[in-house]
């Protein structure tokens, strides 16, 4: 099979070939899934399961991108829930060879079905920010009803999921920014837009949650604005400072079947919506981790047309 391949570390998206290899093998409790959209996130060269397994061995040649849309091909010994032929999405294991690629294994659990009347270039853009935008709300701020959420990068592939979700849940939402970024932001039914580059941070007031996916400057000094009793939380990095009298988490998302069977029924419902930028086949997908220009959207990955 034909799959976008890592082999050395130093040389960044430089390092990124479209390479010949086996068929991946099917593990117990896992299947294999023929791709048909793939999403990537463009710091994971950046991280450690990009290069080693589980136990710290060397993997490369490695297969990047965590996000997959697909058909399952075949299934591994003890695997449940699913069938040959059937329509899935999901994760794939951080340390594991992932979705760049016209086949990969998948614990079965990291996928969900999927309906036939989502494309899988949208099933594909759902997995990370979804899973990720609702962990971070709820399962570890607990946001309710009346409380003001101010979420940075709210018009990123987490920023703009975690707006909706927030806003569906009754929550008052301040969205963050670059200038360019203040109609789509505000368009998702944002109350206020902050430029993070002409405004003053704390134009925002006190918050009951800071949803940070930045992490830096701005993480730091987002949490003076958490007010007692409330929680900061972050994708970016274990954050330095925490709120007077309230939570910091930093969390990394993790699969979750139920959920992704519940975010892409509120896809179908037209209550969440992904938005998807350029759409590249497999023989351009390195070309895609480095873009020479700014894309609204995701960039999705093509591998099979359905």
């Amino acid at each position: 099979m034909q799959a976008i391949t890592a082999s050395d570390r130093d040389a960044d998206v430089s390092g990124l070939t479209l390479t010949d290899l086996p068929h991946p093998h099917a593990a117990e409790n896992d299947v294999i899934v023929r791709v048909h959209a793939a999403g990537f996130t463009r710091g994971e060269l950046d991280w450690p399961g990009t290069w080693s397994d589980r136990a710290g061995r060397d993997r490369t040649p490695s297969v990047p991108g965590h996000e997959v849309s697909g058909v399952v091909a075949e299934l591994g010994y003890g695997t449940t829930g699913l069938t040959v032929g059937q329509r899935v999405f999901g994760l794939t294991d951080w340390a594991r060879n992932g979705s760049l690629a016209e086949y990969v294994a998948v614990e079965a659990r990291n996928l969900a079905p999927l309906p036939a009347d989502v494309d899988h270039t949208v099933a594909a853009a759902l997995p990370i920010s979804g899973l990720t935008a609702w962990q971070g709300l709820f399962d570890h701020a607990r946001i309710t009803t009346g409380q003001t959420v101010l979420i940075h990068g709210a018009a990123g592939a987490v920023g703009s999921i975690a707006v909706q979700l927030a806003l569906e849940v009754g929550a008052r939402v301040v969205g963050t920014g670059r200038s360019a970024d203040r109609d789509a932001v505000l368009a998702l039914g944002a109350h206020t837009f902050l430029d993070l580059d002409a405004d003053r941070l704390a134009d925002a007031g006190e918050v009951d949650v800071v949803f940070d996916v930045i992490g830096g400057d701005i993480l730091a000094r987002s949490a003076a604005l958490v007010r007692a009793g409330g929680t900061l939380v972050t994708i970016a990095e274990p954050p330095t400072v925490r709120p007077k009298d309230g939570r910091a988490v930093f969390f990394v998302v993790e699969p979750d079947r139920a959920r992704l069977a519940d975010l892409v029924q509120r896809l179908r419902d037209g209550r969440l919506g992904v938005r998807v930028g350029a759409v590249r086949p497999l023989t351009e997908a390195a070309a895609a981790f480095a873009p020479d220009r700014r894309i609204p959207g995701r960039t999705i990955i093509r591998v099979t047309e359905d």
